[in-house]
């Protein structure tokens, strides 16, 4: 077909999402775990195995996970947790040690955690149904801190420390503004108070060696808006409805709009019908008659 000069030719719409993505907000697992789910042949579409990622669907129609059909997906919810040091922060253990998710109750649904926490680690960590939330709340992007109280052995270079607040590289990796101050200090020890962004794969520990600093024990006290608190070792507590839509209502808004107007849309009693005035049951004006006289 010839075209006048200036005319474009029209794309045809790309209808759908990324497979990943709705496998991830149905719970199934993170988006980076439903790839490694599909490259090891887990995940078929209409019954044909797929090998790549870069599929798109309308829906969950057709989609099974080890041959099963997966459910839709259900409301978001957000738990925290205080996780104990020795337990590892993932679904499977291929040396066999104990994980988180070995430890949750078992009424919970299949969980996903918002990151991690390393072995030796401890806190709060974020759990929640919807694999797409989760993302949403690791990405730096979103621009939440998480918050870390840190013993260390050593000798504190305060402006070392200080310094950190400009970023640092170690072993050619980048890594963002941290804010570290001294909580309290005795000889060789200190617990310190730190803040981040980023969140990389053991930055504190990693940071503090660069440092000169052995840590012996770390303890996230937040992430985002949420916090630790007086919640128990091991305990779990979920987070209320209205907290998790005002924390995260860009990703509601964007990502999950149905979600966000289902469960924000708040009856007007102004728009309520009107019940109508019962008739007067028979003797009932001669009655209120004789109590006038």
């Amino acid at each position: 077909m010839v075209r006048a000069m200036g005319e474009t030719e029209e794309k045809p719409e790309v209808k759908g999402e990324r497979i990943a993505k709705v496998l991830a907000r149905a719970g199934v697992a993170s988006r980076r775990e439903v790839e490694r789910m599909i490259a090891a042949g887990r995940v078929a579409l209409a019954g044909t195995i797929l090998t790549t990622p870069a599929v798109l669907v309308d829906g969950l129609a057709g989609i099974t996970v080890d041959g099963r059909p997966v459910a839709p997906a259900m409301s978001a919810r957000l738990w925290r947790y205080h996780k104990p040091p020795g337990l590892i922060t993932s679904h499977r253990d291929t040396r066999g040690r104990a994980t988180v998710f070995d430890q949750l109750p078992k009424h919970l649904p299949r969980v996903i955690s918002v990151g991690r926490l390393d072995l030796a680690s401890e806190g709060l960590l974020l759990l929640t149904n919807d694999g797409g939330l989760a993302r949403w709340m690791s990405l730096p992007s979103t621009g939440w801190t998480r918050r870390y109280r840190v013993r260390v052995h050593g000798r504190i270079d305060e402006e070392a420390l200080a310094g950190l607040a400009e970023g640092i590289e170690i072993a050619g990796i980048r890594y963002g503004p941290i804010t570290a101050e001294i909580e309290r200090a005795s000889g060789s020890n200190a617990w310190l108070r730190m803040t981040l962004k980023e969140g990389k794969n053991r930055e504190i520990r990693r940071v503090l060696a660069a440092l000169g600093l052995a840590v012996n024990r770390l303890i996230r006290t937040g992430y985002g808006p949420f916090t630790l608190g007086s919640l128990p070792r091991g305990g779990i507590a979920e987070v209320p409805l209205k907290a998790l839509l005002g924390a995260a209502a860009d990703y509601f808004r964007t990502e999950r709009p149905s979600v966000a107007v289902e469960r924000r849309t708040q009856p007007d009693p102004s728009k309520w019908a009107k019940a109508k005035p019962k008739p007067p049951r028979p003797g009932a004006r001669r009655r209120q008659a004789r109590k006038k006289t």
